[in-house]
């Protein structure tokens, strides 16, 4: 199994491109089952969930084509099978949006439960609940949601709890049904938006996304297009934590700021000075360590609990102390025991970590608990005296293309070693 080794100490300069949106990437794959011809989907980044999305896509039929750009091409008029089997779907959770399509479109849906979470519990209750007011048949055995309807009916939809890939799953599933359907409650994520812009582009009738109402008027068909998937907004964060946990100059490209304003505001009171252009954000520290700063997590547009973890690492090594409040998911802070092999000062209360930042951490071999955890200790290992080795990179590379290649293009000596 790969690990990351990572020689600490080096301050990070120079440009780095941002690649396509995890997050909105999968989505937008899974709404491909609702076109009736050919599309193509471009700014894909190249990840194992991609990689994972695709293969599920191409064991039900999808004529599936990656060209050099790493744009992806798919056919769901040879569609054979409408199953979304448990070997897949364990190893990814997004896979439960395809749920919502194949209903839409198929009249029926086979998708295995996703099961646990090492971040937290992630039901998928809401999805079930939301299919089942727009008439869909449903049931739940041997660890499948089985779901069949004729056509799908317009409803009112009100979640319980704000829930993205919720969301995003009756939004596709509203798409082709019958009448107005009105998601109260949903999420504004700009991924939400991402996925409803290429829908529209699909020939979908939607309103109010990125608001917590969104209404859709089903049609008949949706066509196949042509769509650029927006930049990742975390991976767009995670590199500007490292300029800025480095003292560095760091500038982000093909980005935008506005999909990270929670972001940039604390990265500005780090003292860091934050410019940003058409589609570029760059941070300069000038050599200085950066002051700690309090967060606490929430949906968008607050700050998001995908750089909780990198703000952690930040606050280890910054001047003061800072607290940092978990409210997304209750799990989210088993990076700080590794960030502590390395020397960190941090307390955990319930929710809350106090974290005291120390003049320097100090290298170690170190275990990734999930994705975004996996960011933070590898930004510690920048600046860590001596030798840092994560283990568990396999996390890493579900969301972060070529992370070990762009941080060595800033200047950090980090290479990819055989386990």
């Amino acid at each position: 199994m790969d690990k990351l080794l990572i020689y600490g100490g080096a301050r990070l300069e120079g440009e780095v491109r941002i690649s396509g949106s995890k997050n909105a990437v999968l989505p937008i794959l899974a709404a491909t089952l609702l076109a009736d011809g050919p599309m193509r989907i471009t700014n894909v980044p190249h990840l194992h969930d991609v990689t994972t999305m695709m293969e599920l896509l191409g064991r039900m039929g999808v004529a599936l084509t990656v060209d050099e750009h790493m744009g992806i091409e798919t056919d769901t008029r040879s569609v054979h099978t409408l199953c979304a089997a448990y070997e897949l779907v364990k190893t990814m959770r997004a896979s439960i949006l395809v749920l919502g399509s194949m209903v839409a479109r198929f009249g029926e849906a086979e998708v295995s439960l996703p099961g646990g979470c090492a971040i937290g519990s992630r039901p998928v209750n809401l999805h079930v609940e939301g299919l089942r007011a727009m008439g869909a048949e449903i049931s739940v055995e041997g660890g499948y949601i089985r779901a069949k309807a004729k056509r799908l009916h317009g409803a009112r939809l009100v979640m319980d709890v704000t829930t993205v890939t919720g969301t995003e799953n009756l939004l596709m599933a509203a798409t082709l049904a019958e009448g107005r359907t009105i998601i109260e409650n949903a999420a504004r994520e700009p991924e939400v938006v991402d996925l409803a812009n290429c829908l529209i582009a699909m020939g979908a009738r939607i309103e109010g996304a990125g608001t917590d109402a969104i209404v859709v008027h089903g049609v008949e068909r949706l066509t196949g297009c042509e769509y650029e998937v927006m930049p990742d907004r975390i991976e767009t964060g995670t590199y500007l934590v490292a300029g800025a946990i480095s003292g560095g100059r760091v500038r982000t490209k093909r980005t935008q700021a506005a999909i990270v304003d929670a972001v940039l505001h604390k990265l500005r009171a780090t003292g860091g000075e934050v410019k940003v252009g058409a589609d570029w954000i760059e941070i300069d520290m000038h050599g200085e360590r950066p002051r700690a700063v309090d967060l606490q997590t929430a949906p968008y547009p607050a700050f998001p609990t995908d750089m909780q973890a990198q703000f952690t690492a930040l606050n280890a090594v910054a001047d003061g102390v800072g607290s940092i409040t978990e409210t997304v998911f209750e799990n989210r802070f088993m990076h700080v025991q590794e960030l502590q092999r390395m020397g960190a000062n941090i307390q955990v209360n319930g929710n809350t970590a106090l974290v005291r930042g120390v003049p320097e951490l100090t290298g170690a071999p170190v275990m990734a608990t999930d994705l975004r955890a996996s960011a933070g200790l590898i930004l510690a290992g920048l600046v860590a005296r001596g030798q840092t080795l994560v283990e568990h990179i396999y996390h890493i590379d579900r969301g972060y293309e070529c992370i070990e290649e762009k941080l060595a293009q800033l200047g950090a000596r980090i290479r990819r070693v055989a386990g």
